[in-house]
């Protein structure tokens, strides 16, 4: 098991230099094959308009890298909502989600209500919105109002599929934060001031450095932090991490421990090992440092309490080690933690001359 679980983070790490962007588009004309799945722009159906193509090579401009690959998902012009595209995202995981016309189409609250709620399921899916304040790690509120790439003016709704390309194709080893847009030409121009504002309150702006536009820092619109939401998960890059090494354990534990060992003292300390491997293999790739992970005695002690007749004095006398083998029917409680390692995004430099 723990040469699965480490090649599974092996896996991991070498998709996340790319991630996958859904997009939700309304079109005249559904594509006989729907949804469409687009590697390169040959592959984005003749059937789409104009309009709908150009969005399609806007999230195939990436960063570092283009995109994995675009989930399509094509709804009639006349399509009231876009429940039939959602729900086919609840199923089909891909990273970042984004929708071309959500603010025309007065869909944007219900893509924020929808992500939540998939996000508290198990779908660690993102969605970038414009101008949108939804409070919360798994939305990008992309707030430019306009941008220019040549002649052509795009608003803050027109330009998400690119800011959602261009997260799907930044690498974990580095992060949205001063990503050049080489194709943009101009952007909204605000002070210092202005965008450090907008920064703090959540928000993901473009700015002009006198040569380039580039992404001025790769948050999210979380504000309000919590003890279980601190403000490492305003970063776009630290939640990425979070949601990468939830889905390997869910699905890791799933597929190869529940259901398959016996609730043994014995098999607990196998999984554990197991998970200890896959943290050791991402705190090599620089994706968390200072881990651990060990039976939750804690958890357990309450456990025991409840449901196996123990006193709370029985239990209080109890060594740590004895505790760790009581029987806990089919529940396995865990503790771990982790720092999350973030990349260099601010410098201090003070020269003494």
């Amino acid at each position: 098991m723990n040469i699965i679980f480490t090649a599974a983070a092996r896996n991991t790490i070498r998709r996340s230099e790319r991630g996958v962007v859904g997009m939700i588009v309304k079109d005249a004309k559904v594509p006989a094959t729907n949804p469409a799945m687009i590697y390169k722009e040959k592959d984005i159906p003749e059937e789409l308009s104009d309009a709908n193509k150009e969005q399609v090579k806007l999230a195939l401009v990436g960063n570092d890298t283009a995109p994995a690959k675009i989930v399509l998902y094509v709804l009639s012009s006349d399509a009231e909502n876009y429940e039939a595209a959602l729900n086919y995202f609840a199923v089909k995981k891909v990273t970042w989600l984004c929708c071309p016309t959500a603010k025309t189409d007065t869909q944007t609250e219900t893509i924020v209500t929808w992500v939540k709620d998939q996000r508290d399921e198990r779908n660690k899916v993102k969605a970038v919105l414009p101008e949108t304040e939804a409070d919360n790690e798994g939305i990008i509120n992309y707030a430019t109002a306009s941008v220019k790439v040549g002649e052509k003016e795009y608003t803050a709704e027109s330009f998400c599929s690119r800011i959602a390309g261009l997260l799907a194709g930044t690498s974990n080893k580095s992060s949205a934060t001063y990503a050049i847009l080489d194709d943009v030409t101009e952007c909204e121009k605000k002070k210092k001031t202005e965008l450090d504002a907008e920064i703090d309150a959540g928000k993901l702006v473009l700015y002009y450095d006198g040569e380039k536009v580039k992404v001025g820092r790769g948050v999210n619109s979380l504000q309000t932090v919590s003890k279980g939401k601190g403000n490492p998960w305003k970063k776009i890059r630290v939640v990425e991490s979070m949601d990468m090494i939830h889905d390997d354990l869910v699905l890791l534990s799933e597929d190869n421990y529940i259901g398959k060992y016996p609730n043994t003292y014995a098999n607990k300390c196998l999984l554990i090992s197991a998970i200890n491997s896959y943290l050791a293999e991402m705190e090599r790739n620089g994706i968390i440092e200072g881990y651990t992970i060990d039976l939750d005695v804690d958890a357990i002690k309450e456990y025991i309490i409840k449901n196996k007749g123990v006193t709370r004095d029985e239990a209080e006398a109890m060594s740590e080690a004895e505790i760790k083998k009581q029987y806990t029917d089919e529940k396995v409680f865990l503790a771990a933690s982790a720092t999350l390692v973030d990349v260099m995004e601010d410098i201090d430099l003070n020269i003494a001359v």
